[in-house]
């Protein structure tokens, strides 16, 4: 018992000094893998998640998804199909998720700039004229704006408010516009309403440009998620059957089904990305 109390307390001696004994050492990987989880969340509207929270759930639904393959088909190949398309499943999802936020969002920056051309044309200040949205401005925009008017009203600092608020929005246009907001704060300028107007009509004609060109473009998302998933629902279907099962369980059906998961990765993704018009980047994210 000595022994072991002694172990116990030489651990926790050691736990306790070994930030000093081991210092952390400048890693290059890790950071920027989470710093990518961390935009990729920001962009799909769950800022204040743990960056950490899609592994985890990559994870678990990748070992769901491995279960119920095994137990349908008791096929190895498949089984390691199933637990890949799980585990990317939730950072496709998201990705999803932050586009259709961006095209929902796109048509609303433009009524943004007219009411922050409005507000400052009648003598209101920046954070006055900002914090003025959460009531005025378009409603599915208004959570960041009330969010925004706490941090004024807790900080009175308009730059680190700015930048929270950039982050909350997580999209080119409110950058540009949260930008051109913070420059005139620091340097002050009279063109500040010329520049929001014409960044109104600039994002107007861009997103009623986008949206036709979306509009007809809406078949090719379709037919590659149906060519992508029709082929596996077939091979569900006989890998059902004894003698399917026993045909893919061989080497060449091992070849054939990994063959074909890497086969159906590629077209899927040769196919939106032929058919997906480009997307502005964050150059002030």
């Amino acid at each position: 018992m000595t022994v072991f109390w002694g172990a116990v307390l030489a651990a926790g001696v050691l736990l306790v000094a070994s930030p000093w004994l081991w210092p952390a050492t400048g890693r290059v990987e890790a950071p920027a893998r989470d710093g990518r989880i961390a935009r990729l969340l920001q962009e799909a509207g769950y800022a204040h998640a743990p960056a950490g929270r899609p592994g985890t759930v990559a994870m678990l639904l990748g070992a769901v998804c491995a279960s119920v393959a095994w137990i349908v088909t008791g096929l190895p190949a498949v089984t390691l199909v199933a637990t890949a398309a799980g585990s990317a499943a939730p950072f496709v999802w998201l990705r999803s998720r932050a586009r259709r936020l961006r095209r929902s969002r796109r048509a609303l920056w433009s009524d943004v700039c007219d009411l922050l051309v409005s507000a400052v044309r009648a003598g209101m200040s920046l954070p006055d004229a900002v914090t003025a949205l959460a009531v005025s401005g378009p409603p599915a925009l208004r959570p960041a704006f009330v969010q925004f008017g706490g941090d004024m009203a807790a900080s009175g600092h308009f730059d680190s408010s700015a930048l929270r608020l950039k982050a909350a929005l997580a999209d080119p246009v409110p950058d540009r516009i949260i930008e051109t907001l913070r420059m005139a704060r620091h340097v002050g300028g009279t063109e500040l309403t010329s520049v929001l107007r014409a960044l109104s009509a600039s994002v107007r004609a861009d997103a009623t440009l986008r949206a036709e060109v979306e509009a007809r473009q809406s078949w090719v998302r379709g037919a590659a998620i149906v060519g992508v998933v029709a082929p596996w629902v077939v091979l569900g279907l006989l890998a059902i059957r004894p003698e399917g099962a026993a045909a893919y369980a061989s080497p060449a059906g091992v070849v054939v089904v990994i063959v074909g998961a890497v086969v159906s990765v590629v077209a899927y993704r040769l196919t939106i990305r032929v058919g997906r018009l480009p997307e502005p980047q964050r150059w002030f994210g």
